[in-house]
């Protein structure tokens, strides 16, 4: 979705699962630089309703970067 300009977010629930989705936004960065792509991350906290109970979860704002070349058209 990134590489068609997209913005993507994810959602995670609990320290183990938001340090997998920071690596995974790290891996991602290193697979979409090589081709011009540079990406930036907003993260945020939502409010979600698992089973009937709420939680606290950190979303991740996942978006490409403006080029320069692109700015300036």
């Amino acid at each position: 979705m990134i590489k068609d300009g997209a913005a993507v977010e994810i959602q995670a629930v609990g320290a183990g699962a938001v340090n997998q989705a920071v690596k995974a936004i790290a891996i991602s960065r290193g697979f979409l630089s090589p081709v011009g792509i540079e990406i930036f991350c907003i993260p945020s906290f939502a409010d979600i309703v698992i089973d009937g109970e709420y939680k606290t979860a950190i979303r991740f704002s996942v978006e490409p970067k403006a080029s320069a070349a692109s700015a300036e058209a």
